[in-house]
């Protein structure tokens, strides 16, 4: 993360060795930073389901360069993308970037013969990192406009309270809620970051404040319940997560807490802005309360928590044994709570009109 913003990625192919993809281990930070290589297929999918990575464009990139690795391997490599294909595509059932990659890698296997076959599944994993990373640029130039407007109109710094991780770590680089920040601060803009802990699995403790300290961003590590404190006493001044999937009208799902925070935005005034690349919307999906399927996870990500001891790393029991634990990974923010949607090709409202206004060629989807 202390490199350059143009030389920093999350996932990429081994420069030593075309069957190895690495990945930054998510899990350790941010006590410890380590990268993890990904021989096989099945091991993709270990690294989806496990939250070695995370984030909705992330775990499409892993997708797709879970299924290069499939044609590279087995007696049968047509066949062997096919069986990691449903296996990914069961690994994390919210992200909607997940189904989008599966389905373009598996349109371009379709189209050429086996002896083709690794050779454009890489290509292709390439190509959608590539592009990512162009489409969290387009998010942030979007979002810079709003942090400039706000800028104008007040002393002080442009508070942005953001929750889980919608940063460079949650896509391949840059990352979308934090796009905006990042171009916002290198322009010189006196910018702060209020980070919800996001429990239960801490992404913006664990990864949002440490991926904003490597960056020299000013910030305040805060407890989920007090951004509705904060927002009562005029220390917000927008409210920008990002998305794991975006209904065709404009409903959002994220990382649980993110209705909460919105409900506190609207009745404070505070002006809720998801950031999200098109690859994140689903255009067959109208109602995101009765369409998008919620995560259940492991019980264990409530009951326990990871840190540092004494120069090592923890895992702590925090309730009694035999207690019942509900997981819910996502909630639906509806439409109407938000303000407005941040994307690659500007800004418009979270409704069915404003999401075709800027991509019109999805009309008959």
């Amino acid at each position: 993360m202390t490199d350059s913003h143009d030389d920093f990625r999350t996932i990429w192919l081994s420069p030593d060795d075309d069957g190895v993809v690495r990945i930054i281990d998510q899990r350790k930070l941010p006590h410890v930073y380590a990268e993890h290589d990904l021989h096989r297929w099945s091991e993709g999918v270990e690294a989806i389901a496990d939250m070695y990575v995370r984030g909705a464009p992330l775990i499409g990139a892993t997708a797709a360069w879970s299924l290069y690795l499939a044609a590279r391997h087995g007696a049968y490599p047509r066949q062997e993308v096919e069986m990691a294909a449903e296996s990914l595509l069961e690994s994390r059932p919210t992200a909607v970037n997940l189904r989008w990659a599966v389905e373009r890698v598996l349109a371009v296997a379709g189209s050429v013969d086996d002896a083709s076959l690794a050779p454009r599944l890489r290509d292709e994993a390439e190509a959608i990192c590539n592009e990512d990373v162009e489409i969290s640029l387009g998010i942030g130039r979007s979002g810079l406009e709003l942090i400039r407007a706000i800028a104008a109109e007040k002393e002080g710094p442009v508070n942005v309270l953001t929750h889980c991780n919608a940063g460079a770590l949650a896509t391949i680089n840059w990352g979308t809620a934090t796009a905006p920040v990042y171009l916002a601060h290198a322009e010189g803009i006196d910018v702060h970051v209020w980070v919800d802990e996001t429990r239960p699995r801490n992404q913006g403790s664990q990864l949002t404040a440490w991926e904003l300290g490597q960056r020299g961003v000013p910030h305040t590590l805060i407890v989920d319940n007090a951004g509705g404190h904060l927002m009562q006493h005029g220390r917000v001044d927008i409210v920008i997560t990002g998305t794991d999937r975006t209904t065709r009208t404009g409903d959002v799902a994220n990382k649980i807490g993110t209705y909460l925070k919105a409900l506190a935005a609207h009745d404070n005034g505070v002006p809720f802005y998801v950031a999200l690349p098109s690859t994140t919307i689903d255009w067959q999906c109208r109602d995101g309360l009765a369409g998008i399927p919620i995560e259940e996870r492991d019980p264990r990500e409530v009951s326990q928590i990871y840190g540092e001891l004494d120069g090592g790393t923890v895992v702590v029991n925090t309730t009694a044994p035999g207690t019942p634990i509900s997981n819910y990974a996502f909630d639906v923010t509806p439409a109407r709570l938000v303000t407005g949607l941040i994307t690659e090709r500007g800004v418009c409202s979270a409704s069915e009109e404003g999401l075709l206004g800027l991509f019109p060629e999805r009309a008959a989807a």
